[in-house]
């Protein structure tokens, strides 16, 4: 049984900065390429960042310089740092694992999804 959990959601004022975690069960997050993709109310879902087993990365434009993707040294985890967060940026964010980081981050590249973290960034 492969399964994702994300956890590190939360309410923050536009400016401030969360952490999300992935963490994997049933499968080794060392051999997969993970993503972070979010959702908000009337919108598509969207990919934010992905890292890749060997650790390369790839953002979308507009968190480009904001959030950063990385891997646990000791845990297999998966941290997405937010900084620097916008209203715009509220939405439930998702991990995904997958056979590769693409630059598109596509979301038919990943087998494995996870149920979401609710972030909220308002005043």
């Amino acid at each position: 049984q492969l399964q994702l959990v994300e956890s590190g959601g939360g309410l923050v004022q536009p400016g401030g900065s969360l952490r999300l975690s992935c963490a994997a069960s049933g499968f080794s997050m060392n051999y997969y390429a993970i993503g972070w993709f979010r959702q908000a109310p009337g919108k598509e879902r969207e990919g934010v960042s992905c890292i890749s087993s060997g650790g390369s990365t790839n953002y979308l434009d507009s968190v480009q310089g904001r959030f950063i993707i990385s891997r646990g040294v000791a845990k297999p985890t998966v941290y997405l740092q937010m900084n620097d967060l916008k209203p715009e940026d509220a939405a439930v964010y998702i991990c995904a694992a997958s056979g590769i980081c693409s630059s598109t981050l596509r979301q038919d590249d990943y087998d494995y999804w996870g149920q979401g973290t609710q972030v909220n960034v308002s005043s």
